[in-house]
């Protein structure tokens, strides 16, 4: 018996910092991710755009999407993606960006995941207790944070 194929909403051409709450909707959320290596990433679950602010007189969008894709593409990673995952150092300089963005209240990097994560898909627990974004929701959720890949 074969699978059948499930729908899907690509994320290539969305801005911004986003989040996919892992959970069983039936809808597949696909994202180029990994940098130059351009993967495919998908996690069925629920897409929300986060703390994405544009600025209509100055044309600006201030998002944490700016930080990570400088993280990736400057530094150690230099565009590659993280294609063996992330370590140590970057759990440090990706929970600094959400502190600076008022993001770690409720999202925490998954660092029992760290090999599975990469640039543009970051896996995460979230504390949905702690925030009001995500409401009547039973469980502890997970889920990966996505932004645009640096290709």
């Amino acid at each position: 018996m074969s699978n059948p194929i499930k729908p899907s909403i690509n994320l290539f051409d969305a801005i911004g910092l986003g989040l996919i709450i892992k959970y069983p909707t039936g809808v597949l959320i696909t994202n180029q991710t990994v940098g130059t290596l351009c993967l495919q990433s998908a996690e069925e679950g629920i897409y929300v755009p986060l703390c994405n602010e544009y600025y209509t007189d100055s044309k600006e969008l201030i998002s944490p999407e700016n930080d990570l894709l400088k993280y990736f593409t400057e530094n150690k990673y230099h565009g590659t993606g993280a294609t063996e995952g992330i370590d140590k150092e970057d759990v440090l300089n990706i929970t600094n960006i959400l502190i600076k963005y008022k993001l770690d209240d409720f999202i925490e990097i998954d660092t029992e995941k760290l090999k599975k994560s990469h640039e543009a898909w970051i896996y995460v627990k979230i504390n949905n207790k702690n925030t009001s974004v995500f409401n009547n929701f039973e469980e502890n959720l997970t889920g990966i944070l996505t932004w645009s890949n640096s290709d």
